[in-house]
């Protein structure tokens, strides 16, 4: 019986002592674990500066990071409730700084140079994208953004879908007629010629740049038009906003002599679908398509 008893208390007060040092293990980790660093960080402060760019940023799920952006970023409709700092191929230095940015994300087009180097030497990291008049550097600054965010996978899947999108649009055949995309800013014409995004989506699109003797944005009068006689004639939103809307640029004499008025392929794109391959370059393709019929 003593035996016993000898036993059941040694073991009881064993088990006691395993007990109280768990507690004081606990207690000891715990405390170590509030004194060490945290290993989370804030997100990074953005400015992005293209309007590619910034959709590309929204698009990847990074919207929330974005504090600016510049005057050409229009999409996703958010966007333009956020601060801009001035336009992106003339970059203000104090504009920038005044939001506090951890990061500058910029087309390869922005500028001028000296206010970016600026910008970076004053601690503000600034990453320059490819932004070149190419599905492939589409891609590449999908990719780019990505890499600056730590977005691999969602990169992975907007390419994916963008391939997917544009598969679908131009499945069915597309007769290869002659196109012409015009601006008008500062009330004169311009045509987009090669080189440019908007001649790349034509060719996506499955249509021939009228104006592919040009390179660039070249001016075009209305008369000009008359002996181009393009099949289609396609104008950015602005131009035809500019222009007293599609309906007055359908009333111009020197417009209803054209081949695309007697069909009916007249018709307004959004400036930042035809302007710049972005994201959403197989609803440019869709539109331009339609269009076409």
């Amino acid at each position: 019986m003593a035996l016993v008893v000898d036993v059941l208390l040694h073991g009881t007060v064993g088990i006691m002592m395993s007990s109280a040092k768990r507690l004081l293990l606990g207690v000891w980790l715990a405390a170590a674990a509030l004194a060490m660093p945290s290993v989370v960080t804030a997100a990074e402060r953005l400015v992005t500066l293209g309007g590619t760019v910034t959709e590309i940023v929204f698009a990847l799920g990074a919207g929330d990071q974005v504090v600016a952006t510049d005057a050409s970023s229009l999409y996703p409709p958010q966007v333009v409730d956020l601060p801009r700092v001035g336009y992106y191929r003339s970059v203000p230095v104090e504009g920038v700084l005044s939001v506090k940015p951890d990061r500058v994300l910029a087309s390869e087009n922005a500028g001028p140079a000296a206010a970016l180097t600026r910008i970076a030497e004053l601690g503000v990291r600034v990453d320059r994208l490819t932004d070149k008049p190419a599905l492939k550097s589409l891609y590449e600054r999908i990719q780019g953004i990505a890499k600056a965010l730590d977005r691999s996978q969602q990169a992975d899947a907007l390419i994916e879908k963008i391939d997917r999108d544009l598969a679908l649009v131009t499945q069915a055949p597309q007769a290869p007629l002659r196109a012409v995309v015009l601006l008008n800013r500062t009330g004169s014409y311009m045509a987009a010629g090669e080189g440019t995004a908007a001649a790349a989506v034509l060719e996506l699109a499955g249509l021939r740049n009228a104006m592919s003797a040009g390179k660039g944005y070249k001016p075009l009068s209305i008369e000009g038009l008359v002996a181009l006689d393009p099949d289609v004639i396609v104008l950015t939103s602005a131009t035809a906003t500019a222009v007293g809307g599609l309906e007055a640029f359908l009333q111009q004499p020197a417009v209803k002599a054209t081949s695309a008025a007697a069909a009916g392929r007249i018709g307004a794109v959004d400036d930042l679908l035809i302007l710049g391959i972005g994201p959403r370059v197989a609803q440019a393709v869709r539109q331009l398509r339609e269009m076409a019929q």
